[in-house]
């Protein structure tokens, strides 16, 4: 046994600092631990106290019997550590720290929490700043937390990770009161030591658990999170995360709380994606999307059957499902007629969706032949049962219809209680069938379902065959013309162009171009030039030389430099702008694509895709950041416009990810906008780039 594993399955616990008051924090470990069924030896240690109940308490670390496999510290930070070096002298294989004041505080913090991870040895760290943890397979409670006053919670197949200890007790009485069933409960907050990636690899070898929730405040080790959440995919484990921080004062919150560097939260949708994991919107999904993944059914499609006692409510949840891109198709006619049979003379509508039972739904016999032909219709994947009511009185009616139909089709059930009865959704989703209070989480669940459904893309990357000759890059910022000539390099073809200095070069460049061209600075040290007005279009050999000056002109007043070198280049029709570009931070390094051109910063519509350890982004991937713009049909022929060449374009994705990825950690900033487009055949052509350099052999 691992000391991971002997963390969450003590046989022994030790608790230094242990109050004879169970009311005060330091009490309630050894309360909570006898409260909730711990069969293993508990051994209070505080030099003030000689029993706590019919429990010996012992002087300290040294003098206890026997090697205890966890060590509760409740003691100071100023203090934590020197309980920490003795439990690891004495061959504990984990220590919980619950006191706060270490890096979330500050430098001072950071250095205590260094002398805290010293002290420890090879024995491991949960927390500091932790609530600790709850197994509630095995009626094992090594925590402080207030919410485990509650007498009882329904051990269930879901575990959770929390990098909030707050969170953890919120959601264990959450699920308790939605009778929602939870295997394992870990707070990590600070993760001096152990963090996320060790508790997502000890559930995926956990039979008890079958579906991973996380509460995310930041991912301190990328490359082990992705290791981690691999093994659960192999073991058929879905993972779902509620990551805080989507705002900027979110975001400053969540790292201060942890002392964490945190990734940008597009980054976030990034790596899930990449990795398969689920991303809760909202915290009420966090218990909401696991509750419909323990019920171990697979979601094949979006249409679902809604089957109702009360009009109204089947109407709010039919919407709910519409906006989440979901169907509520009528009943095929084979389905309307085994409908229409169970009852003769019903007022009960079973032509259409969702099909109305009205009073007839208080017919347990009327019930299960409803619930059997809506599962065994072709016409339906998942099947909403709502209760009225009438299920107040009596919630066992509808949830003894509804579990004793479910061995009859693997299709997902869910309920939709639509009175304020949090006892009737308790009843529905202890008997199987995962039971909402909100039409919107209903929606989320099938969403969730869905998602898990689909196998994680991206994991295939297309890997450099040979690497490019890059050896003469300079160190520093390029110009348009050396970034572009990057860019040829990988495969990403420019447009063409002539650099010049003179207004006679320019007219001449304009002359063997041909047509209308555009004139710009060419400088490494001005990226936006636009806005400086080193940017001219629709220019002949006429006006050029005119313009370049003025340009020169124009640029000196706005920026204190004049430029001396510019570039002349074709003007491209026909094509559509976009930007292509990357960035990088704290979770790793991402591609960029989105509408391009002097308004990509105002419409905003981009996606990204993080890179793989190995290589750059497949070309399946490159397909799916297009299919992921709202302007995507722009590409594709939007009412008759000619389609574009997305070939070429997924071509030229592939290769600056590939750039990218071989440049690594020397690529400081990389961005081609705009990337034209040109009609199918034609290919694509880089009109202006960025790129800004390290110095080589920087890792």
């Amino acid at each position: 046994m691992n000391a991971v594993a002997r963390l969450i399955r003590p046989r022994s616990v030790a608790v230094i600092g242990a109050s004879a008051d169970p009311n005060k924090t330091s009490g309630r470990p050894v309360s909570f631990l006898q409260k909730h069924g711990f069969a293993g030896a508990i051994y209070p240690v505080n030099p003030k106290v000689e029993r706590i109940g019919e429990l010996t308490c012992y002087r300290d670390i040294e003098a206890l019997p026997c090697v205890p496999d966890v060590g509760i510290v409740l003691l100071a930070a100023e203090r934590a550590h020197l309980a920490v070096r003795e439990l690891a002298r004495k061959g504990a294989a984990a220590a919980i720290v619950l006191a706060a004041g270490y890096t979330e505080t500050g430098e001072e913090g950071a250095l205590r929490q260094k002398v805290l991870l010293e002290a420890a040895g090879s024995m491991r760290i949960l927390g500091p700043n932790t609530i600790g943890l709850v197994n509630l397979t095995d009626n094992i409670v090594l925590s402080a937390s207030g919410a485990l006053a509650m007498d009882h919670f329904p051990a269930g197949s879901i575990g959770l990770v929390s990098q909030s200890g707050g969170i953890l007790g919120a959601l264990l009485s959450r699920a308790a009161a939605r009778g929602i069933g939870l295997s394992k409960l870990v707070s990590t907050s600070n993760e001096a030591d152990l963090d996320l990636s060790d508790f997502i690899e000890f559930l995926a070898a956990d039979e008890a658990t079958k579906v991973i929730a996380l509460y995310v405040e930041a991912i301190r080790h990328p490359g082990r999170f992705r290791e981690a959440v691999r093994k659960a995919r192999e073991t058929g484990k879905p993972v779902v995360a509620f990551k805080i921080g989507r705002s900027e004062a979110g975001a400053k919150a969540a790292v201060s709380h942890t002392g964490a560097l945190a990734g940008s939260d597009r980054m976030y949708d990034a790596l899930f994606r990449q990795v398969g994991v689920i991303r809760a919107k909202t915290f009420e999904e966090l218990l909401d999307i696991p509750a419909a993944l323990a019920a171990g059914r697979k979601l094949g499609g979006r249409r679902v059957a809604i089957l109702t006692s009360t009009g109204g409510a089947g109407t709010i949840v039919s919407d709910s499902l519409g906006v989440a891109g979901f169907e509520t198709p009528a009943p095929d006619a084979k389905t309307a007629a085994r409908l229409a049979a169970l009852q003769s003379g019903s007022h009960a509508n079973f032509d259409r969706n969702p099909v109305d039972l009205t009073l007839a739904g208080l017919h347990p016999d009327i019930l299960r032949g409803a619930i059997r032909a809506l599962l065994a219709s072709p016409s339906y994947d998942a099947l909403v049962v709502i209760a009225g009511s009438s299920a107040v009185g009596s919630p066992a009616l509808l949830a003894d219809a509804v579990h004793d139909c479910l061995h009859e089709s693997d299709k997902p059930v869910i309920a939709y209680v639509s009175p304020h009865a949090p006892d009737v959704g308790a009843v529905l989703t202890a008997r199987g069938v995962p039971a909402y209070t909100s039409a919107e989480s209903c929606a989320s669940a099938f969403s969730g379902l869905l998602q898990a459904s689909r196998s994680a893309r991206g994991e295939v990357a297309s890997l450099l065959e040979r690497q490019v000759d890059i050896a003469d890059l300079p160190e520093g910022s390029l110009d348009e013309a050396e970034a572009k000539a990057l860019f040829a390099r990988f495969g990403i073809p420019g447009v063409s162009e002539r650099i010049v200095q003179t207004p006679n070069e320019a007219a001449s460049a304009a002359a063997e171009l041909g047509g209308k061209v555009v004139l710009k600075i060419l400088s490494g040290e001005i990226t936006h030039k636009s806005e400086v007005g080193g940017v001219a279009v629709n220019l002949t050999p006429d006006t050029i030389g005119e313009r370049l000056i003025a340009m020169a002109n124009d640029v000196e007043k706005a920026t204190g430099q004049r430029p001396q070198r510019f570039l002349v280049q074709e003007m491209v029709a026909g094509g559509t702008e976009l930007i292509l570009g990357m960035h990088r931070d704290a979770l790793g390094t991402a591609v960029l694509l989105g509408m391009g051109g002097v308004t990509a910063e105002l419409f905003k519509d981009t996606t990204m895709r993080l890179l793989p350890p190995m290589g750059g982004l497949s070309r399946e991937e490159a397909l799916a950041m297009l299919h992921d713009l709202i302007t995507w049909p722009l590409l594709d022929g939007f009412r008759g416009r000619p389609k574009l060449d997305v070939e070429a374009l997924e071509s030229a994705i592939v290769a600056f990810s590939l750039m990218t990825a071989q440049l690594g950690e020397r690529l400081i900033e990389a961005e081609i906008n705009p990337v034209f487009v040109l009609p199918a055949g034609q290919g694509v052509r880089a009109a202006d780039g960025v790129v800004m350099l390290g110095a080589a052999g920087r890792t």
